[in-house]
């Protein structure tokens, strides 16, 4: 069998709040028991709300908190990079295989035609 990989993603746009450090102890705690490895992974794709300060600020917090990752930032592995707006370029080879394939539904709708699809389902009650 192989071992787990339990992986915790926080989005930095702030301090680590009391549901993530729930979600990353559980993480941990799962991958210790079963001989597995805790994957740390930073979800920063949203420029505009996300800080290397936050960043500093989570993995300080997961080392108070005694959680030590296997892989992930300032630690490396074999899966990296782990700050997701470094895979860019991972994503874009999938992505053009995708394309290539002809599996990829394009859409042409510009973003605020999107936003305003957007708020006509939630004023319908739909999510």
């Amino acid at each position: 069998m192989n071992k787990p990989r339990l992986r915790f993603a926080p989005s930095p746009s702030g301090f680590l709040h009391i549901g993530g450090a729930r979600t990353a102890l559980f993480c941990w705690l799962l991958a210790k028991r079963h001989g597995g490895e805790f994957i740390l992974r930073i979800e920063d794709t949203n420029a505009e709300r996300s800080t290397d300060d936050s960043i500093q600020a989570i993995l300080d917090s997961l080392r108070w908190l005694g959680l030590d990752w296997d892989e992930g930032p300032e630690v490396g592995g074999p899966h990296g990079p782990y700050l997701q707006s470094q895979r860019k370029d991972i994503y874009r080879e999938h992505i053009d295989r995708l394309i290539a394939s002809g599996a990829v539904y394009r859409c042409y709708c510009t973003k605020d035609e999107l936003d305003a699809k957007r708020q006509a389902a939630m004023a319908e009650g739909r999510k």
